[in-house]
């Protein structure tokens, strides 16, 4: 969440330079570096032709949010005390110990064993 509001307020700016109607160079959050003819003889032959001022910049500007809003929801105060409450109770109720010694079987009762089935069938394991 932190990520998309960083996204959302951030500003930054696209700098082009193109010569003639090719694009020399693409340059972000700073200044596009001129042509290599356009910094020694002032543009005159770098851009094939003989006129002056074939190169030219462009910018773009990103502008990001300026201010957030941060309530998104209109919430009365009863719906905020009851949300506070429900979120309490489940919460609290996760952590809730068992009893200690609790033994789920202690009322069952084993069957009677009237014939022991190994003896009877003579099947011992070795």
């Amino acid at each position: 969440m932190a990520f998309v509001v960083f996204l959302s307020t951030m500003s930054f700016t696209i700098d082009t330079h193109y010569c003639g109607d090719f694009l020399v160079d693409v340059a972000l959050f700073s200044k596009a570096d001129p042509c290599q003819g356009e910094k020694e003889e002032s543009g005159v032959e770098s851009c094939g032709s003989s006129e002056k001022n074939c190169c030219s910049n462009e910018n773009i500007v990103v502008d990001g949010q300026d201010e957030l809003h941060l309530d998104i929801f209109d919430y009365s105060l009863l719906d905020q005390q009851l949300f506070v409450a429900a979120f309490t109770q489940s919460y609290l109720s996760i952590f809730k110990d068992l009893q200690k010694n609790l033994i789920p079987f202690n009322t069952y009762e084993p069957p009677n064993i009237e014939v022991d089935v190994q003896v009877f069938q003579q099947v011992f394991r070795i």
